[in-house]
């Protein structure tokens, strides 16, 4: 039986609560399709299964039936050696086209069409984009889901947590339609990852067939369903991370202490610190100029040999690959420490720096740790960061939502824990301007 936490229930009234138990409603719409960009290349190489061969559309290929085709770009044109269907030891085929055609494949086999190593459903198209060619994929949002289902989160997780995750990637794929020329998400973490039709297994269809159409809104429109890894006990606040606060993306309470990166440690060396930080010459010292509320770092001071560098939490991630911002740092082999500078208690840490007893600033003067004699051999510092989650930290946390699952919460309970004030209820064709409704012929999209 679950048992709510205080933090699960606060503030979500009980009328609230029992309106979303009802059942979900019929959406007399067309299924969305989504248009998720899976590969950007100088070169393409797609093949059919097995017996049932690939269709394309465009370049003139219509009635040819293919078992594979490769596609380049070259000297500005396309460049297509193709494979029909039937004896393999027949040699490829070439045709030259306009770098402007649109190619457009699909099969009747449900195993799909292979793209590289993976499998993939529905149409793909291809263009040239930015001189390269930009596979896109193109499906049914319910399809697409059972996938990102699969590709975000373990499919033997508890099917509360299944849920949660098909609800937020539904409301975070609906609300990205039409933003990007040419495709609507990303297949990468960039948008949420989307791995074809091998992520897709009974379970997480099953996740996502129970919550058809389901989404989540505030004030009328559909939320930036945001979701990470692991918060690392506590997750950010919006306004914390990126320029809007959003009124449902509070700092909330976390439960993923069973996360494998709820605590974790990396360290670098100077060469890899050089690397990280060039144009400093490397890094002796870091100093947290300021922290969110729930400590991840927001500004910093890096102080190498060549000069300070003044950078976001966001930026030390990225030059540093860590796992998020939640971190404090520390000198291996004993050389430097990490000390509060005298005389402030405004929370400011200082690593690496030590007091200078004979500077005019008197107690308040830090001055980098004395050299050693040159004849000395000088063991090189290892810069160990000790960080907690995985992620920028905002929104759902997938472990958290798995550890509440386990202690008996519905999806709804969860969704209704990490974004806060939302109404979950089936999408609307006026949530969405992109959604046409559909002719009279075709069947309903139904919650």
């Amino acid at each position: 039986m679950f048992r709510p936490l205080p933090s699960l229930v606060l503030g979500l009234p009980a009328a609230l609560l029992a309106g979303l138990a009802g059942p979900p409603a019929v959406i007399a719409a067309r299924e969305p399709e989504m248009r998720v960009l899976l590969q950007r290349a100088d070169q393409v190489t797609l093949r059919a299964d097995a017996a049932r061969p690939l269709r394309v559309r465009g370049g003139g290929l219509e009635r040819l039936a293919l078992q594979r085709l490769e596609v380049r770009l070259v000297d500005g044109r396309l460049l297509l050696d193709f494979q029909p269907q039937g004896d393999p030891s027949e040699p490829l085929q070439r045709r030259e086209l306009s770098a402007s055609t649109r190619l457009s494949l699909e099969t009747d086999d449900p195993r799909g069409i292979w793209l590289a190593q993976r499998r993939y459903g529905g149409v793909l198209h291809l263009t040239v984009h930015d001189r390269q060619i930009q596979v896109v994929n193109q499906l049914g949002i319910e399809a697409y889901l059972a996938s990102v289902v699969g590709s975000e989160m373990p499919q033997d997780w508890p099917m509360a947590a299944l849920r949660a995750q098909a609800v937020a990637a539904r409301t975070y794929a609906l609300r990205q339609r039409g933003k990007a020329g040419g495709f609507d998400v990303k297949a990468t973490v960039a948008s949420q990852v989307y791995r074809g039709l091998e992520s897709a297994t009974p379970r997480t269809e099953e996740a996502v067939d129970s919550t058809r159409s389901l989404v989540m809104v505030h004030g009328g429109k559909l939320i930036n369903a945001v979701f990470h890894s692991s918060s690392g006990g506590a997750t950010e606040a919006s306004g914390e991370v990126w320029r809007s606060q959003l009124p449902y993306l509070v700092s909330v309470p976390d439960h993923d202490q069973e996360s494998p990166v709820h605590r974790w440690q990396a360290r670098f060396d100077a060469m890899q610190l050089r690397r990280a930080f060039g144009e400093i010459g490397g890094a002796r010292s870091f100093q947290v100029l300021a922290t969110s509320s729930t400590g991840r770092v927001r500004l910093l001071r890096v102080q190498g040999p060549a000069g300070s560098l003044n950078l976001s939490g966001r930026e030390l991630r990225q030059r540093l690959g860590l796992k998020s911002t939640m971190v404090e740092f520390a000198w291996l082999d004993g050389e430097p420490e990490d000390r509060q500078a005298p005389g402030r208690n405004d929370g400011t840490r200082w690593v690496g720096l030590l007091r200078d007893p004979d500077g005019e600033g008197g107690d308040d003067a830090l001055v980098p740790p004395p050299p050693l004699p040159a004849s000395m051999v000088q063991p090189q510092p290892v810069l160990e960061v000790r960080g907690r989650g995985f992620g920028h930290g905002v929104g759902m946390s997938q472990w958290g939502a798995r550890a509440l699952a386990e202690r008996g919460a519905d999806f709804r309970q969860i969704l209704q824990h990490y974004y806060r004030g939302v109404q979950i209820r089936p999408f609307r064709p006026s949530d969405d301007p992109a959604v046409a409704l559909a002719p009279a012929l075709e069947p309903a999209w139904r919650g």
